[in-house]
């Protein structure tokens, strides 16, 4: 997930048994870093809540200066310099100055600097309204465009299309009175998107559980966690904790309370929260002219339209319903005879509490993956060690760890990227991957600040930030990863990738700033390296002696792909039709349509009491009416694999770095499609999409 903050813009601890050598003979060692060295970067962490307060200040009273000398520009007298370019440099001083303000929320150890940091996003948030609602500045960029066109750069006249297109979808070209309204209800969108947020990332829910009610779960796992006086577990909602217990305890009471406690996360709060927004949403969609919220987010992305979405939805759910009923009957076999083997009731009925635990036996079952000792392959520092390699040696890239680096946060790596043949530096990023009370509890990028030219005409160097929640080391145990969390890695980091490696002129262009449809293309292409033989091997080792995966275990894993392929996938159709269904109403009741579509589509009830909307952050992150981008980027993404890194070599440094001048150095310089048709030599197929999904293998998977 690449996270859209504030309507703008759309993360390492070492184990203490490894120490180990990058590629390119960087170290890499099991120490604590301080924050006493300056790395270049303007970015401080170390602000106090009234340093955020009064940088916030100053930072709105200097954006408002630069957008008031161009609303003054006598009209008849615009030209690039007195507007484009003021535009151009203030866009690029507000997103460089930004993130040290409203970054914190989501990683800051202290509370109260969290609290000041989203309180500098609401203010920030209501301050791109006012911005955004200048129809001083955006008369003058009409007259621009009417005088100067035609001798622009290409990217400048995108950038003049561009603010125009955004002046239009904030109502400038309508009366003052709907421009007020849409201000107003713009304001609440954005202070009611950061409150969602805070309250997720604020959850901190415990569950007690005795010894015997964690039945199944491997040492690996209670030796992470807590324990009460009297011997029993803590167990958090946090993902290192979560998904394990959902996939292996066989205790179903134990899963039951678990599943019923993490999908009413917030609850209370946030489903008022999500049912205002969408009625604020659905109400500005109306006065802008569009039928629906989701017409009005999409009409700027590849898809265009709700219509085009429903269809590409529809289609894939027909080519894998007569999967998911096959992958149902299975499981309900499987629950019928792990209650035989137990000595438990059966109740004929597969539950949302059943779903991660059965799928993950049918991983055992069909394909042999012994989960326990797949895990010991992929110790953290193994796999951070692989992971850095492969993009380094892919993309043309040296990466070189900055020591002393003054970070948020002791366990914060930050790298340096550097272009392995010229050794120009490209930019830097951090790695903050381990759950803490208070931060964000997902995986996601962050881009901290952008890469393009400043005002004095050298190219400013971007930063981003991966932050994940990988399980934590001990003393005694090191960070042992599931394999999905090695493809998490991997997807996260592309993000990264995509943010460093961009070299556009505008900020407005820099890095992820493309269609949300398309913006995880990338991320999603490199996925499917962890499913490869020689990249897997690169980044795997046991913890203890070192030894590769033995071939049995690795070729069992790779064939594991297509595994559960109909429920999964129809799990992501649920979660895109419930956000399309959300966004094209005047208003809904957020749990009902959820459970409607998860009965309808997925087969399997949600749980009553329960509400997953109110914890579904991209619902309030920058996704809402494009869930279905992960799905719909995936097209592209399996056809750029399968076509060119399959067929001309996965490590090949000669695709790897024409993919990074054509798809990554471009950001949203250049439409998505474009790149895409530049890339593969033709338009798109989605051929590769379905044949990734295992759909041309499926008829007789489940005939045993």
């Amino acid at each position: 997930m690449f996270v859209v903050r504030a309507g703008l813009y759309r993360v390492f601890h070492c184990s203490p048994r490894l120490r180990m050598t990058l590629l390119n003979g960087l170290e890499v060692s099991a120490r604590n870093c301080s924050n006493s060295a300056d790395n270049r970067s303007d970015l401080r962490w170390d602000l106090s809540p009234e340093q955020i307060r009064h940088r916030t200040d100053r930072l709105i009273q200097r954006i408002k200066q630069a957008y008031d000398s161009v609303g003054a520009v006598d009209i008849g007298k615009v030209c690039v310099e007195n507007t484009l370019q003021v535009l151009a440099d203030a866009k690029l001083d507000y997103a460089a100055s930004r993130h040290v303000l409203d970054f914190p929320q989501y990683v800051s150890p202290c509370k109260e600097v969290r609290s000041a940091s989203t309180e500098a996003d609401k203010r920030l948030s209501e301050f791109d309204v006012e911005m955004n609602m200048r129809a001083d500045v955006f008369q003058r960029l009409i007259a621009l465009k009417e005088r100067e066109s035609s001798g622009l750069l290409p990217e400048s006249k995108r950038l003049i299309e561009r603010l125009i297109k955004v002046g239009k979808r904030n109502g400038l070209h309508l009366s003052s009175q709907i421009q007020d309204e849409i201000k107003k209800l713009s304001k609440q969108i954005s202070e009611l998107s950061i409150d969602f947020n805070r309250n997720v990332n604020e959850e901190n829910t415990v569950l007690i559980f005795s010894p015997e009610e964690l039945g199944g779960l491997a040492e690996s796992y209670t030796n992470g966690l807590e324990r009460t006086e009297d011997g029993c577990y803590k167990v958090t909602l946090a993902y290192p904790h979560y998904f394990p217990l959902m996939k292996r305890c066989h205790v179903p009471e134990t899963r039951r309370k678990m599943e019923t406690t993490f999908h009413s996360r917030c609850k209370e709060v946030n489903t008022e929260i999500i049912e205002r927004l969408i009625e604020l949403r659905a109400k500005v969609a109306k006065l802008l002219g569009f039928s629906s919220h989701a017409d009005f987010v999409l009409e700027i992305n590849m898809a265009k339209n709700s219509i085009n979405v429903a269809q590409f939805l529809d289609e894939f759910y027909k080519k894998l319903k007569p999967v998911g009923v096959k992958e149902r009957q299975y499981l309900l076999s499987l629950k019928q005879a792990e209650c035989q083997k137990r000595g438990l009731d059966f109740d004929g009925q597969l539950h949302a509490w059943d779903m991660p635990y059965y799928m993950n036996q049918v991983e055992q079952v069909k394909f042999a993956v012994d989960k326990d000792k797949l895990l010991e392959y992929f110790p953290l520092e193994m796999v951070m060690q692989g992971l850095l390699g492969i993009y380094q040696d892919l993309l043309g890239l040296r990466f070189k760890q900055v020591q002393n680096p003054h970070v948020w946060h002791e366990s914060v790596k930050l790298y340096t990227v550097l272009d392995s043949t010229t050794g120009e530096e490209i930019g830097q990023f951090y790695l903050d991957l381990h759950p803490r009370e208070g931060k964000y509890g997902h995986a996601a990028c962050f881009g901290l600040q952008p890469g393009c030219f400043g005002p004095d005409g050298t190219r400013r160097i971007p930063m981003a930030a991966m932050v994940a929640n990988f399980t934590k080391p001990t003393r005694t145990w090191p960070s042992l990863l599931q394999h999905h969390e090695v493809e998490t890695f991997f997807h996260e980091f592309g993000h990264v990738m995509h943010e460093l490696c961009s070299r556009t002129c505008y900020a407005e262009f820099s890095g992820t700033l493309v269609e949300t449809d398309f913006v995880e293309v990338p991320s999603q292409m490199l996925e499917n390296w962890v499913w490869e033989k020689e990249p897997l091997r690169k980044m795997s080792r046991h913890y203890k002696d070192g030894s590769p995966i033995p071939d049995d275990l690795l070729n069992k894993l790779i064939a594991s792909r297509v595994a559960n392929t109909g429920l999964m996938n129809l799990r992501q159709i649920v979660l895109s039709k419930v956000d399309q269904v959300l966004h094209t109403k005047a208003s809904a009741d957020t749990a009902a349509e959820f459970a409607k579509l998860c009965k309808e589509i997925l087969g399997i009830p949600a749980t009553p009491g329960t509400n997953m909307t109110a914890s579904f952050s991209h619902l309030a992150g920058g996704y809402d009416g494009q869930y279905y981008s992960y799905l719909w980027s995936e097209v592209y993404s399996m056809d750029i694999f399968f076509s060119r890194f399959k067929k001309e070599g996965i490590m090949n440094p000669k695709v790897g770095k024409e993919y990074r001048r054509v798809i990554l150095e471009a950001g949203g310089s250049v439409d998505g499609m474009e790149m895409l048709k530049t890339f593969l030599g033709r338009e798109p197929r989605q051929d590769a999409f379905f044949r990734s999904k295992g759909l041309d293998l499926i008829e007789n998977r489940y005939n045993y």
